[in-house]
């Protein structure tokens, strides 16, 4: 049975069958003679499908065992996207493609890519690939910190990136012992609210939300939603080994990655949107990525 709330089987069904053969097409297109200029965001695309897929499997209720498979294709066409773009992007196209600062989009991917990799336990290899990939040492003190879980040796950053969205989820981090489960429940209900205008005063209007905030709210069936997972928190709880039962029964929180079987199941639907609704308690309480198409 599906683990995300919204949907249907056969919605599912049909959007993971389209994305294994989208990655499949812009594999082979990717190595026929085209624009030169365009490859490596194209390259950039077919990375991120990976991980949309990804995520569309989980929604769906696959195994979790098997989602890390997917790891190896995102990192390398994510390596030939860096490896091309070095010869078309220009200096002020590469910061704001790289630096977490001023791409919420960007930090958000990184910090799903991030709490996968430790969630699913991807091998060493792997783990330093995406690490040279995602950078930014030392520029965010909670995804430094995160990372720094498994890779010891870390720079931490002296600042948040973001601190409407995620400052909560710090103070989880820092917080006694005793007290992280219950952050952790406050920072996963306010977390898909505290994204909208979480971006920087000084970002695109169009841009200080992500991209995905809207998606499954228009237009569902065309088949842009993935889910809304919340990974920066089971990152968080499988970083620093915080207990999140507390977590488990609410539909945003990827408890399955953790350890699988342990988060609510839905059978299908009579409707295959139905509406999407805040949990009780919450009711009370990259832009890089929209420009390069994801």
């Amino acid at each position: 049975m599906r683990r995300d709330v919204r949907g249907s089987e056969a919605y599912w069904n049909k959007w993971v069958d389209y994305s294994v053969g989208r990655i499949k097409t812009m594999r082979e297109k990717s190595d026929e003679p085209g624009d030169d200029d365009y490859l490596p965001q194209y390259l950039f695309e077919l990375a991120i499908r990976h991980l949309v897929l990804m995520l569309e499997r989980y929604s769906r209720g696959d195994d979790v065992r098997d989602l890390s498979r997917h790891f190896d294709g995102l990192l390398e066409a994510w390596e030939n996207a860096e490896r091309l773009g070095r010869h078309v992007w220009n200096s002020e196209t590469q910061f704001t493609r790289h630096s977490w600062a001023v791409n919420l989009d960007h930090y958000i991917d990184c910090f799903w890519l991030i709490g996968l990799a430790l969630t699913l336990k991807i091998p060493d290899a792997e783990w330093q690939r995406l690490l040279i990939l995602v950078g930014n040492e030392g520029e965010d003190t909670l995804l430094d910190r995160v990372i720094a879980s498994r890779q010891p040796d870390r720079k931490i950053g002296g600042k948040l990136c973001f601190p409407k969205a995620y400052q909560r989820l710090l103070d989880v981090v820092e917080a006694p012992k005793a007290d992280q489960s219950g952050k952790l429940r406050t920072f996963v209900e306010h977390w898909y609210p505290s994204l909208k205008n979480a971006g920087s005063p000084s970002f695109p209007p169009a841009y200080r939300t992500p991209y995905w905030y809207a998606y499954g709210d228009q237009n569902f069936q065309g088949g842009a939603y993935f889910g809304r997972w919340c990974i920066e928190a089971v990152a968080v709880a499988t970083a620093f080994d915080i207990a999140d039962t507390a977590c488990l029964d609410h539909p945003n929180y990827p408890g399955d990655l953790r350890q699988d079987n342990r988060s609510p199941r839905y059978p299908d639907p009579e409707s295959a949107v139905p509406p999407l609704q805040p949990p009780p308690s919450a009711a009370k309480r990259g832009w890089l990525s929209r420009l390069l198409g994801k």
